[in-house]
């Protein structure tokens, strides 16, 4: 029996924060260092997959891709022929610019997942968790950021419901509210968070009927844990210019938002008129 895998997405699909050498890489969404690659969960799927049966195993994903450079990049690239088994995972960069447009990201995700399925694929696909808990940030920053995400999120729901597949919901799952589950930089699983993301979707399509001897393991390689040290240090070399940079796209929308969420602070604040 054979099958073809087509992984699509971004960087957490290139498998950022899960490099083979086992060391992580300090660059906030660069790719790996020379000689160092990136392995993540579809690698590790695709592995698990392939204990049983041939598999062949296509990743399009690239670092920084939002939805619509997948429609029109990685979609195309993944060709004509028959697709088994079709991961689908982005949306995240595109609630990180301030050119966000919710009805765009909607109708890409739906012209990969039409294309995909027509070719026979299942679709594998997630809801994403609140990153602002992950990241701690205020409440007057986290919660449009939040509702960006449910935007998104409300997209693959539709998604779920046109095209069914295997959906992970990221919230459901408490080891992703862990520090041990990201990487260095928060933004990305560190090898744990592959190895889990990886787990989960193997039970599910075992479930399905998928054929896995050897589901992956959850047993960690050489790679060292974070620990507050390190996230100090990785904070003032990397994440400070990185927040910087996004800064000075997102700054303008994050000051109205700021403002909004005061007023409607306030207004709740306020007894109501006898």
């Amino acid at each position: 029996m054979s099958l073809h895998f087509v992984a699509l997405g971004d960087s957490t699909t290139v498998g950022v924060g899960d490099p083979l050498g086992g060391k992580e890489v300090s660059r906030t969404g660069a790719g790996a260092l020379p000689g160092q690659g990136w392995r993540g969960w579809a690698a590790l799927l695709a592995e698990a997959l392939n204990s049983s049966q041939t598999v062949t195993f296509t990743n399009l994903a690239s670092s920084g891709a939002t939805a619509p450079q997948v429609a029109a990049g990685q979609l195309p690239s993944s060709g004509g022929d028959r697709v088994d088994l079709a991961s689908l995972i982005v949306g995240v960069n595109d609630t990180m610019r301030s050119t966000f447009d919710p009805l765009q990201v909607r109708d890409c995700l739906h012209e990969c997942a039409a294309e995909l399925t027509r070719r026979g694929a299942l679709l594998l696909t997630v809801r994403f968790h609140d990153h602002g808990l992950v990241f701690g940030l205020p409440a007057w920053l986290r919660r449009p950021l939040w509702r960006r995400l449910e935007l998104v999120n409300a997209a693959y729901d539709d998604l779920y419901a046109t095209y069914g597949g295997i959906r992970v919901d990221l919230a459901d799952c408490p080891e992703v509210y862990s520090r041990q589950f990201w990487s260095i930089d928060r933004l990305h699983p560190g090898e744990r968070g592959h190895r889990t993301l990886a787990r989960v979707f193997a039970d599910r399509l075992a479930g399905c009927g998928f054929p896995i001897a050897e589901p992956p393991s959850l047993e960690c390689d050489a790679q060292s844990p974070p620990t507050p040290w390190g996230d100090a240090v990785w904070m003032l070399r990397e994440g400070a210019p990185w927040v910087g940079r996004r800064a000075r796209d997102l700054a303008p929308w994050a000051a109205r938002m700021a403002v909004s969420e005061a007023r409607t602070s306030l207004r709740k604040r306020e007894p109501s008129a006898a």
